[in-house]
């Protein structure tokens, strides 16, 4: 037993040189835990940065779409008229002109032209149009009345 004690008294102070750079080796591997409020401020600022260039962006485009011309009074809709779910008529103002288009999902098609305007552009919608309308075409569009 005697080397036994021996070789422990050896190997004593180097157990304790290797104890301790064990331990600064693990404080110095250690990963820090980051700075939270530093983290949350830099994604804040990020996350409003991005939604400003959203915003930015959206503008820009609002403000050309109004540059595609400068003739944006050559036709004016006088007036629509629902007939269905997606069918309808138009009345619109070209050049002096009025002309009555009939709109449907596949088609635009031109069902009269007016000479002389049968509504003034911009004035108080009225009862009166429809029958105007009927007697420049030369129909009676009355629905059949019922015999219950």
């Amino acid at each position: 037993m005697r080397y036994s004690i021996a070789s422990l008294l050896l190997w004593l102070p180097a157990g304790t040189v290797l104890a301790q750079e064990a331990k600064e080796a693990a404080e110095s591997s250690a990963i820090k835990a980051p700075d939270t409020v530093g983290t949350l401020v830099s994604l804040g600022v990020g996350l409003l940065a991005v939604i400003a260039i959203i915003y930015g962006c959206a503008w820009i485009i609002r403000r050309m779409s109004g540059m595609t011309g400068a003739n944006n009074h050559a036709i004016k809709v006088v007036s629509v008229m629902a007939l269905g779910a997606r069918e309808r008529i138009a009345l619109i103002e070209v050049g002096g002109q009025q002309i009555l288009l009939g709109i449907t999902p596949t088609t635009i098609r031109t069902l009269q032209v007016f000479e002389e305007p049968v509504v003034e552009p911009g004035s108080a919608p009225s009862g009166d149009f429809a029958r105007r309308l009927q007697g420049m075409i030369g129909k009676n569009w009355t629905s059949p009345t019922r015999n219950d």
